[in-house]
């Protein structure tokens, strides 16, 4: 519990946070249909990619730039992460993944609004293969980011953010259709 009194834990906190939000803003407001037309499903992965690449860089020495629950999860059940650290980032991911689709409905017009990026099933794509898709995906981002950090990669850790964004966007190209 003397991580709690921390300055560094509520910096990390704040940051994932931040981060959390800035990743829905950008990488929601890049899927929303700004013209007719069907969406860009290249220009939302890219969008996502790249919000998560540079949210890794900016905030990654401050709380890993995780953003994302799975990934804090899975530092969690890999023993890199605290149980309380892991539920404070949690707790700001969620918050700020909320705040940054709040702050979006509030700064789109309606008729652009939409459903937010909302996404659905393919008419011909069941549940049960949607989230065999879903966990592969996820599975493919989260080995990325393991290995990505991992010291012993190539010994150099503040590149992670590169292949990590890159296999964000990957994951969006694949999954989105």
């Amino acid at each position: 519990m003397r991580e709690l009194r921390s300055s560094a834990f509520w910096r990390a906190v704040l940051a994932e946070f931040l981060g959390s939000l800035l990743y829905a803003l950008l990488g929601l407001g890049a899927s929303l249909r700004w013209a007719p037309g069907p969406p860009s499903v290249v220009g939302a992965a890219l969008a996502f990619g790249l919000a998560q690449t540079t949210l890794v860089q900016a905030l990654g020495h401050v709380s890993g730039g995780h953003v994302n629950p799975a990934i804090t999860l899975a530092f969690l059940m890999a023993s890199q992460l605290s149980l309380p650290r892991a539920l404070g980032y949690l707790l700001a991911q969620v918050l700020g993944m909320l705040a940054g689709a709040g702050v979006l409905y509030g700064v789109t017009p309606g008729p652009v609004r939409g459903t937010l990026g909302l996404t659905a099933l393919h008419p011909g794509v069941g549940p049960g293969q949607g989230t065999v898709v879903e966990l592969l995906l996820t599975a493919q981002f989260v080995l990325c980011v393991f290995a990505s950090f991992d010291d012993r990669h190539d010994g150099r850790p503040a590149m992670a953010a590169v292949p990590v964004g890159f296999s964000l966007a990957l994951g969006h190209l694949f999954g989105v259709r």
